[in-house]
């Protein structure tokens, strides 16, 4: 039987950089989740397996690898988004934001 080849290499360096991700309080869910799902792919784990332990769909998996591949660390973080910009603004005049409602 062939020895399964890893479908991600990681190094010490980024290792220790993830499993810190993946300490911290304050972290995304969506980059635990890649963070973790990195972790098990280096662990020799498979897609498949991979993505029923982090909940995550094989073709997202795929995506996930390829930016970490090209990226590292800083590949798994979420971009930027297009779209509408916020309603209220962080910086506005009133605390509660009730000066910037829209009306229907």
């Amino acid at each position: 039987m062939a020895k399964r080849q890893r479908i991600v290499s990681v190094t010490a360096k980024q290792r220790d950089e993830l499993d810190r991700l993946l300490r911290r309080p304050s972290v995304a869910a969506g980059l635990a989740k890649r963070a973790r799902a990195i972790l098990l792919l280096a662990g020799g784990v498979s897609v498949s397996a991979t993505g029923r332990l982090v909940a995550m769909q094989r073709r997202h998996l795929y995506k996930w690898i390829e930016r970490f591949r090209q990226h590292g660390v800083a590949g798994l973080a979420d971009g930027k988004r297009t779209g509408r910009p916020p309603v209220f603004s962080p910086r506005s005049c009133d605390p509660l934001g009730q000066d910037r409602l829209r009306t229907a």
